[in-house]
């Protein structure tokens, strides 16, 4: 069918709940989608995709043929809907591996014993704790075990390395025993496997009970020695967990899910903790996501996606924004775990901390694979949410004026991309439109010309043929008054915002035509903005002081009948002060590149005439 055929047909449908199928021309299956009325939502596809995401575009160009299936109910829509994506895993639906396997703490059954992390259980004699859901979980448990009881976590074999070496770094640290260099017996260092086993067994709060009777035991027994040794494991563990307190404590058995957008691309990032404490962690990077698709509706997608791969959905699903269909996602969730279940939008507390830990995980993870780093990613987003932008602002245009009371007025503009200086699109402005001191009539002008070269450029998309995400001016009120009038003009919805400074010439706030946003709270977003108007303020006073140096260059030489820029530049190479070229003899001015004698006649009168 064609698009024509395909919007005639979804005008037929009914105002009803139900369940759409998509299908390209070899029947194929790429999108299934439900909807609250079937009419409305499957004639979006095939009307005007101006509004689309490019996803959105790319799946509507191949469908060939869709067909439907009626439901009661919303809700029921969307259990078939879920089914039906299980079933048929759909292209254009956000899908999710389930990776998860079982994963478990291995330990060998050597003379030295060793205790590791694996992902299968093999029958080698060895002993095994688990299976752990979480991967993750299982590797820092180890990882924990051997900092406490002082275990290495090299890859070196005993006893056929021992005694070899010089103990390294983590022995002096106290956090290996070091058996390599002879330190520790064998003995000694099994009573420690076993130890760091019970602790991986029972846990912390167990360990520090057994450990503290036996310490009261042996100084009881004046063995002093092991006392100590008994309390400096308490002490280890105790840190362990209090570095746990700090990300975890009171928070209870919730998920926190966080949604990080750059591009085209996004990373979903997913924390989970269980008994005050974080036991897992996941991302996953969707690429193509598109950088106008709607948040609410790909958030609901990927609760659904998620927690049909896990087994467990907890009380408390923690969010960083809105989500489409609440009502029926929590009825359906609530259904699957057989209790109650609710969304949480924490604006400010401990859930809020934990959410915000997400987000920069999220952005760190979505960062690494766009290759740069994940707090500049943080930063933007933490300023696209102050500044209530639809959407990070990877692209940022800055301007400032600068002149000396009226005089040698110019404009810099600097680009930063993805949170840093874009040095290659930086550009210079010199004032035209007219004489004397008005910054506000010289923004106007500057702006005015670069969406003139926008015009001209915007086929090409390259240079001023690239609109950015968001606009800073160095100023307040007034310099945004003056601009937007330019933006209308031009028929452009850019987002626009002053920069404000205090007293003492630091950034305070961010303004618009009707309100200051201070941002001093805003840690990351506050060091962007200084950054930005830093370096736009110090490319313009370079730019104004290389006008002036030029002025003033000119204003000497270059009035010399006969003397050019490059007849001057070469005396100025030549004779290195103008003192010196005032005192030079007409045969010395000859000796100098592209000097002649009428040229250096009107250099030696310029002078002793004006003498």
């Amino acid at each position: 069918m064609t698009i024509d055929e395909l919007r005639e047909k979804s005008m037929k449908l009914p105002l009803t709940p139900g369940v759409y199928i998509m299908k390209n021309r070899s029947g194929e299956i790429i999108y299934i989608g439900k909807a609250k009325a079937l009419k409305n939502r499957v004639s979006q596809y095939f009307g005007s995709d101006r509004n689309h995401p490019e996803k959105v575009r790319q799946m509507v160009r191949n469908v060939f043929e869709f067909e439907y299936i009626l439901c009661e109910s919303e809700f029921e829509a969307l259990v078939l809907e879920c089914s039906l994506i299980k079933l048929h895993k759909p292209k254009y639906n956000i899908l999710l591996k389930d990776d998860k396997g079982y994963s478990y703490i291995r330990i060998s059954n050597d003379e030295w014993r060793v205790i590791s992390f694996e992902m299968q259980k093999k029958d080698d004699g060895a002993e095994y704790l688990g299976p752990y859901m979480s991967a993750w979980y299982a590797r820092n448990a180890v990882d924990e075990a051997k900092k406490i009881f002082m275990l290495p976590s090299c890859n070196k074999k005993f006893p056929v390395d021992s005694e070899k070496c010089r103990p390294c770094l983590n022995y002096h640290i106290k956090q290996c025993s070091a058996p390599c260099s002879g330190k520790i017996s064998m003995k000694e260092y099994n009573e420690n496997v076993s130890a760091a086993v019970e602790f991986l067994k029972k846990g912390g709060s167990d360990t520090i009970k057994i450990m503290t009777d036996k310490m009261n035991r042996a100084a009881e027994n004046l063995e002093f020695e092991l006392a100590a040794k008994l309390r400096d494991r308490i002490k280890a563990i105790e840190k362990i967990t209090e570095k746990q307190k700090v990300i975890a404590t009171g928070v209870g058995e919730q998920d926190v899910i966080a949604l990080m957008t750059e591009g085209d691309d996004a990373c979903f990032s997913v924390i989970r903790f269980s008994d005050g404490r974080l036991y897992d962690k996941e991302d996953f990077l969707i690429k193509d996501f598109g950088e106008n698709t709607d948040k609410p509706s790909a958030r609901s997608e990927f609760i659904m996606r998620y927690y049909e791969i896990r087994e467990n959905i907890p009380p408390v699903i923690v969010l960083d924004g809105e989500i489409e269909d609440e009502e029926i996602l929590i009825k359906r969730l609530s259904e699957i775990r057989g209790k109650s279940v609710k969304f949480s939008y924490p604006k400010k507390g401990e859930r809020h901390d934990m959410l915000e830990m997400c987000r920069k995980n999220a952005a760190e993870k979505l960062a690494q694979s766009r290759g740069h780093l994940g707090h500049e990613l943080s930063a933007l987003d933490e300023l696209a949410s102050l500044l209530g932008l639809k959407k990070i602002p990877v692209f940022i245009e800055s301007y400032d004026i600068s002149n000396l009371m009226g005089t040698e007025n110019v404009a810099g503009m600097v680009v930063f991309k993805n949170g840093r200086p874009f040095k290659e699109s930086y550009r210079k402005f010199k004032i035209k439109g007219f004489v004397g001191q008005d910054d506000y009539a010289s923004m106007h002008e500057v702006l005015t010309r670069r969406f003139e070269e926008y015009m001209k450029d915007k086929d090409s998309g390259k240079g001023f043929g690239q609109l950015p995400d968001l606009i800073l001016l160095d100023g307040g009120k007034g310099q945004v008054s003056a601009v937007r009038p330019v933006l209308e003009k031009f028929g452009l919805d850019i987002p626009l915002f002053g920069m404000v400074k205090d007293g003492s010439h630091r950034t305070r706030a961010i303004t618009d035509e009707g309100r200051e946003i201070s941002i001093t709270s805003k840690r990351q977003a506050f060091t962007l903005v200084s950054n930005i108007q830093d370096e736009v303020h110090r490319f313009a006073i370079g730019y104004h002081r290389q006008a002036r140096n030029k002025k003033a260059f000119s204003s000497s030489l270059t009035e010399i009948d006969g003397i050019g820029i490059e007849r001057a530049k070469a005396l100025l190479s030549y004779f290195k002060t103008i003192k010196r070229i005032k005192e030079a003899e007409i045969e010395e001015l000859m000796q100098v590149k592209g000097m002649n004698r009428p040229s250096a006649e009107a250099v030696y009168n310029y002078y002793h005439d004006k003498d």
